[in-house]
C-alpha cells in the first residue's frame, strides 16, 4: 500500500490545491527539496519555481509560484504562497511579454527604473515559462 501525505496549497487569493500525494517538490531556498509522506518537520522559505504535486506513480500536478512558505509536517505539507498557478494555466504570451519588458527595463542605462524590481519580474517571467515548459515536456 503507498502511503501519502495531505498537501495544501495557498495563496493570498484562495486556495489552489487540497489533496494526496505520494511525494511533493518545491524550490527550497537552499535547493530543491522532495518530501514523502511522515517527513520530518521543517519550515523554509521557497524561492520562485515549479512545486510538483506527485499523485501517483503516473499522474503529478506542477504549479508555479512566486515564492513563499514550505511547512512540512509528518502528514500534512503546507505551501503559502505569494502567488501560485497551474501550469496548464500559465499565460505564455503574458510571461513572454513580462520577460521582454523587464529585459528592456534592465538595459535602459538611464537610472530611471528600480533595478531590483526588474530583475525579479524577469526571474518571475522566467520561472513561468520554465514551469510551463516542463509541464509541456512531461506531456501535458
Amino acid at each position: 500500500m503507498t502511503m501519502t501525505v495531505h498537501v495544501d496549497i495557498v495563496s493570498a487569493e484562495r486556495e489552489i490545491y487540497s489533496g494526496l500525494a505520494e511525494m511533493v517538490f518545491a524550490p527550497a531556498e537552499l535547493g530543491e527539496v522532495g518530501i514523502s509522506p511522515r517527513h520530518a518537520p521543517f519550515i523554509t522559505r521557497l524561492n520562485p519555481g515549479e512545486v510538483r504535486i506527485k499523485v501517483t506513480e503516473t499522474e503529478s500536478y506542477p504549479y508555479y509560484i512566486s515564492g513563499g512558505y514550505l511547512e512540512v509536517q509528518p502528514h500534512l505539507v503546507t505551501i503559502l504562497a505569494d502567488t501560485a498557478i497551474r501550469a496548464k494555466d500559465i499565460d505564455e504570451a503574458a510571461a513572454l511579454d513580462a520577460k521582454a519588458k523587464a529585459e528592456e527595463a534592465l538595459s535602459d542605462k538611464t537610472g530611471k527604473i528600480d533595478y531590483a524590481t526588474a530583475q525579479a519580474q524577469l526571474a518571475q517571467a522566467v520561472m513561468q515559462l520554465r514551469t510551463l515548459d516542463r509541464y509541456r515536456k512531461r506531456g501535458g
